[in-house]
């Protein structure tokens, strides 16, 4: 009987000594969350050091706000969405970032998913993160989905997915147009080769349905997907998406696949700006449309007042410009026909001299604009495009 107030202090003290132990080892694995590393071979219960990697989806799990999640190179293999939870966010001044490791190329997999809505590939509902310099491609619905705000999205390639490779939208039917993802930077990207099996949803790029305001496309590239290079659409079940901002940017080719499949069901257009006749004020600047399988820009029913300058438009499959009413203003415009006859512009709305519209021949400036596309992006991540191996300026 006597010993057992003993037993109990030595019971105690272990129980102590555990705690401080736990609390140490706690401690600690929320300091390293500061840096995650994760692998091909990683698995989830590994330290997440450089020499024992963990998995993605749990360094998301326990990485700290404002941390880093490094990617080395290889290819994963998915069947399952990987989530960015929301309310699982960084700061305005250090953002939580999921980035390849130095010069490594990172492949998130996601083939082993069947074509559904339900199966995205690299999904991120938290505010203010950065993803940057990995590939997501083959997933059955989205390649990367932005359901929060405040998010870099940088030198992604979203590629082979089963609808749009990148999109932004709301996080659930059931969120509010207050939290319909807003302010995302997508930057220096390219999206290509995106297919659904109807020809009808797989865009570039997409800013539809349900996003909030202050969305930038900037310095992206969107070709050969079987639908459009952007999709800006609106429907009146959700009403007026914010307005998006595209600059110096790129679409090519949309409507047909790098393996030459061609859409005959699709839109097919490089930029498409609207949808069942709702007003949304988008700006497009210094962007080239060239050779996409319908038109280069498209008001599709959008009547806006959207600012639409120093553009490039050339050998588009039906108009280089195509915005039948609205009050949209033009200004600085080219467009060019070299060797795809295609039809007249059409550009309702305010354009004045600045322009050099396709209405039977080409302007002035479009001998600065003929030969064949190339494309790269230079060291600070600008998109520098040439035509007829001339860099082009806008």
């Amino acid at each position: 009987m006597e010993l057992r107030p003993l037993v109990t202090s030595f019971g105690l003290l272990a129980g102590t000594l555990a705690a401080a132990a736990s609390g140490t080892t706690a401690q600690a694995a929320a300091q390293a969350a500061t840096t995650v590393y994760v692998a091909p071979s990683g698995t989830a219960g590994a330290a997440g050091t450089l020499a024992d990697p963990t998995t993605l989806a749990s360094a998301i799990s326990r990485v700290a706000a404002g941390g880093t999640i490094y990617l080395r190179g290889g290819t994963y293999a998915y069947s399952q969405t990987v989530t960015v939870p929301q309310g699982q966010n960084g700061t305005a001044s250090a953002r939580t970032t999921i980035t390849a490791y130095a010069s490594e190329k990172p492949v998130l997999n996601f083939a082993a998913q069947s074509e559904s809505s339900a199966n995205r590939g690299l999904q991120v509902n938290g505010s203010y993160w950065h993803v940057k310099g990995i590939v997501v491609e083959r997933a059955g619905d989205n390649g990367i989905y932005v359901g929060g705000s405040d998010n870099v999205i940088e030198r992604t390639v979203t590629r082979f997915n089963r609808d749009t490779g990148l999109q932004l939208g709301r996080i659930s039917s059931s969120t509010p147009a207050s939290q319909w993802p807003s302010n995302n930077l997508i930057v220096s990207a390219e999206s290509h080769d995106n297919a659904d099996s109807d020809g009808e949803d797989a865009d570039g790029f997409a800013a539809k349905l349900t996003t909030g305001t202050g969305n930038v496309f900037r310095y992206a590239v969107s070709h050969h997907n079987i639908d459009d290079g952007w999709d800006l659409y609106t429907k009146t079940d959700t009403g007026a998406i914010g307005p998006v901002t595209i600059e110096d940017s790129l679409a090519y080719g949309n409507g047909t696949l790098s393996d030459g499949t061609v859409n005959t069901n699709g839109d097919r257009n490089g930029y498409k700006l609207g949808g069942d006749d709702i007003a949304v004020n988008h700006v497009v600047r210094r962007s080239i449309a060239f050779k996409n399988g319908h038109h280069g820009f498209t008001y599709n029913s959008n009547p806006g007042t959207m600012a639409i300058s120093s553009n490039l438009s050339v050998d588009n499959a039906e108009r280089n410009y195509s915005f039948d009413k609205g009050t949209s203003v033009f200004r600085s415009n080219t467009s060019c026909r070299f060797s795809v006859s295609g039809s007249n512009d059409k550009t309702v709305g305010n354009a004045d001299s600045s322009n050099q519209f396709w209405t039977g021949s080409n302007g002035s400036r479009c001998s600065s604009y003929s030969g064949a596309l190339g494309w790269s992006f230079a060291t600070d991540g600008k998109l520098v495009v040439t035509l007829g191996g001339k860099a082009v300026t806008l």
